[in-house]
């Protein structure tokens, strides 16, 4: 099998059981592996209504079709599994360089099953896999978990690991990898935690198979010569991810005190610059990157000085920044740290504890619930300390542990009205206010509040076009036009496609459609078209919808927050303005999907097209 080794690994956590499984030609034929191939064994295995922390839910890792080759930036990997956050389908994407390290072992994914009875690690070299006893490293963070293991094994093994966050099983914990990256969103730390795994440790020499080597070499060498030169290689090692903080501030899409208002004054607090100038130690890249959006980091002054690390990256400025009002860039890169080493997903930390903020601010939280600690925007001290409480799940912590939309279901008093959330995922640092069709992506995303199924942000907050979809950009964004529908469709179709690949969805930015179908056929050694492309992207979000609907999703939650829609914008380019047209834009989109208007379900029609028939009787009883 090109683009694989054809093989996953399936640990019954339960038995200790370990065996191997072969990947069928026809599902790889679909998929290209990837979270496409990873949902297909989640929908056959997890029962309908299957409990997200318990035994009966599967947590699968799979690999892409190109992770490991020489394409720029193919390092990438998925984690599929029902989540604890939302209860519904969740997908967690990481890169750095363990999902390369894993694939050398041989294997394209493994599937975890049961719970273990007493605390594990996984430990796979080539062709094979044992567990081990992890109770001495129960209770430890993940920067030591990673430095015992290695000692314990030897320092040429990567590690995979989980917090403590994970093991108290925080529904927004992450899974992180190179002691840094993070599969953050979802909380597939809570599934592993709950599964009592702790680690999975890899090394392998196995190369990846292709058909046509040379030619692969080839293309691959052209398309890093070219990148060398992009303007966005450029500002992205310069700068990292947070060049593009000002940008949307400027466009007045920066959410500030939990969203309730998209303008960030002292922006050069905590902008692209201040965090060069305040904490960069070096770029940094992930396997094969060109780009090196990634950053090395120190704090260098005040009470926490001397702490290195990575990042933060934007998503951490702006949700611990900017949702709580934070203008102190080395405390909120010392709360990025934290969250690392705890294993939470920092745009779900920071949302929650913003969300929190305006809960004191409204006297919705009191003193005398949170211990008293005094959750105020702007305090950078509560913001570090709610995150050790959130970690261990000590006083409010344990509140907060529990995501945005349980916390609003139990304090109840018009909690819901700001609890900016969409099916229980905390949206991302971008204001849909400001760019009216991020607010439709927003709304039909599988796992919810959720920017990088689509990235239409790209096109849109950044100005710069996906040089593999063509047409990708928006005239206005402060309109919401149903007649520019087809562009998020084409983005969400495509972006998935790269998750099968194991490419980074900055290469949209880069590479063009053509550039990634040579590649493609290369590896596999048969013809493969752009529509082939966009069809894998297309099933496997497809099937991500199935899920979703099997699990009770239904048009109704395919909306937006009470607060996008009531309290309009009052600065900026976007004042006045409340996310606008939903109902037409969701027709619009279930139209151009093959969705049916009234459910949001699939038509047999479509899932027939996908080659999905086998899901129709599931979800519509015929």
């Amino acid at each position: 099998m090109f683009g694989g080794h054809g093989k996953i690994l399936r640990i019954d956590l339960s038995k200790a059981k370990i065996t191997q499984e072969d990947i069928p030609q026809n599902l790889f034929d679909k998929f290209l592996t990837g979270a496409g191939l990873a949902t297909h064994y989640l929908y056959r295995d997890v029962p309908k209504g299957a409990e997200p922390l318990r035994a009966e839910n599967e947590l699968i890792l799979m690999t892409g079709a190109l992770t490991g080759t020489t394409a720029p930036s193919t390092g990438r990997f998925n984690w599929v599994f029902k989540s604890p956050l939302t209860g519904l389908w969740a997908q967690s994407n990481s890169a750095g360089f363990w999902g390369v390290d894993f694939k050398k072992t041989g294997f394209d994914g493994i599937i975890f099953q049961g719970i273990s009875p007493k605390p594990v690690y996984l430990v796979i070299t080539e062709d094979k896999a044992e567990l081990k006893d992890a109770s001495h490293l129960w209770g430890k963070g993940v920067f030591e978990t990673t430095d015992v293991i290695r000692k314990e094994l030897g320092e040429k093994f990567n590690v995979d690991c989980i917090g403590i966050a994970g093991e108290n099983l925080v529904r927004y914990a992450s899974i992180m990898n190179d002691l840094h990256r993070a599969a953050g969103r979802c909380g597939g730390g809570a599934v592993m935690g709950s599964k009592r795994l702790k680690a999975i440790a890899v090394f392998g020499k196995k190369p990846v198979k292709l058909a046509n080597p040379s030619a692969f070499a080839e293309v691959s060498k052209k398309q890093f010569e070219l990148l060398d030169q992009h303007m966005f290689k450029v500002a992205l090692e310069t700068f990292g991810t947070n060049v593009v903080i000002d940008l949307v501030n400027v466009r007045g899409g920066f959410p500030t005190r939990n969203w309730q208002t998209s303008v960030f004054p002292e922006i050069e607090e905590i902008n692209s610059q201040a965090l060069s100038e305040k904490v960069l130690d070096q770029p940094l890249g992930c396997f094969a990157c060109p780009l090196k959006c990634g950053r090395g980091s120190e704090i260098r002054r005040g009470k926490y000085k001397g702490a290195k690390g990575e990042g933060p990256e934007y998503e951490s400025v702006g949700t611990l920044g900017g949702g709580c009002q934070l203008t102190d860039m080395e405390a909120i890169t010392k709360a990025h740290y934290l969250c690392n080493d705890y294993g939470l997903d920092t745009i779900s930390t920071g949302a929650t504890i913003a969300f929190a903020m305006e809960c004191f601010e409204k006297g919705i939280l009191t003193k005398k619930d949170t211990g008293g600690l005094e959750l105020k925007f702007g305090d950078a001290e509560a913001v570090i300390e709610a995150i050790h409480k959130i970690a261990k799940r000590e006083g409010i912590g344990n509140l907060l542990a529990e995501g945005t939309r349980r916390m609003a279901q139990k304090l109840d008093r018009g909690a819901e009205k700001f609890a900016m959330h969409v099916k229980g995922l905390e949206l991302p640092a971008y204001d849909s206010r400001a760019v009216q069709i991020t607010g439709l992506a927003y709304a039909v995303a599988n796992r919810g509040g959720d920017h990088v199924t689509a990235y239409i942000q790209g096109p849109t907050f950044l100005d710069i076009p996906f040089l593999c979809i063509p047409d990708s950009q928006i005239k206005d964004p402060l309109v919401a036009d149903p007649n520019e529908v087809h562009v998020l469709i084409a983005l969400e179709n495509v972006m998935t496609a790269l998750d099968t690949l194991g490419a980074c969805k900055f290469m949209g930015f880069c590479v063009s459609s053509e550039e990634w179908v040579e590649l493609v056929e290369h590896c596999l050694g048969h013809k493969f078209t752009y529509d082939d492309l966009v069809k894998i992207g297309e099933r496997a979000y497809n099937l991500a919808r199935v899920f979703n609907v099997r699990e009770g999703v239904t048009r109704a939650d395919d909306t937006l927050p009470p607060r996008l829609f009531e309290e309009p914008l009052t600065e900026g380019p976007a004042a006045g303005k409340v996310n606008e047209n939903l109902p037409a834009m969701l027709d619009k989109y279930y139209e151009l999907r093959g969705w049916d208007k009234a459910t949001g379900k699939p038509t047999p029609e479509k899932l027939k097209e996908l080659g999905l028939e086998e899901y129709i009787a599931d979800i519509w009883g015929k």
